[in-house]
């Protein structure tokens, strides 16, 4: 017996279809960036971190349109692994400031190769027309979601 198919309103549901794309691409990313002992969060949270430099808790939650909490939890192997440093901030005792560590840097550094033939390859398998146009629409869908 066959599976029945999603229909009607169900199969076009946006936040299924991109809650599948999502998880498709995260273990495209995971599976290449585990023999550097990260996940693709914690990839990006390195790479975001390397860019931006220190910054509380609180602004890298709203930066990433996450949660505080979640985001706490994300960090906390980071920190375990001494690649992130969560410091309570110098001139207000009640944020939390997060910054890289020198050994982040360079566990960053040594992922970022298995990074870069992970983003060839998907624009590769997409075309790479299609793969920029998926990447401009996601940009642009994110700022009129959060333009509000």
């Amino acid at each position: 017996m066959s599976k029945p198919k999603a229909e009607g309103q169900w199969g076009r549901c946006t936040c299924l279809r991109l809650r599948k794309l999502t998880r498709r691409v995260t273990q495209m990313y995971d599976q290449a960036l585990a023999p550097a002992g990260l996940t693709s969060s914690q990839f990006s949270l390195l790479a975001f971190l390397s860019v931006r430099g220190d910054t509380s808790i609180g602004a890298l939650a709203d930066e990433l349109l996450m949660d505080p909490t979640s985001l706490t939890r994300t960090l906390r192997p980071l920190e375990k692994r001494r690649l992130l440093k969560v410091a309570v901030a110098r001139d207000d005792r009640r944020r939390r400031d997060v910054a890289v560590t020198e050994a982040g840097r360079t566990a960053f550094r040594e992922a970022l190769p298995r990074w870069r033939k992970v983003q060839a390859d998907l624009a590769d398998l997409m075309g790479s027309p299609r793969f920029d146009e998926l990447n401009r629409s996601l940009d642009d869908s994110l700022r009129q979601l959060t333009a509000s």
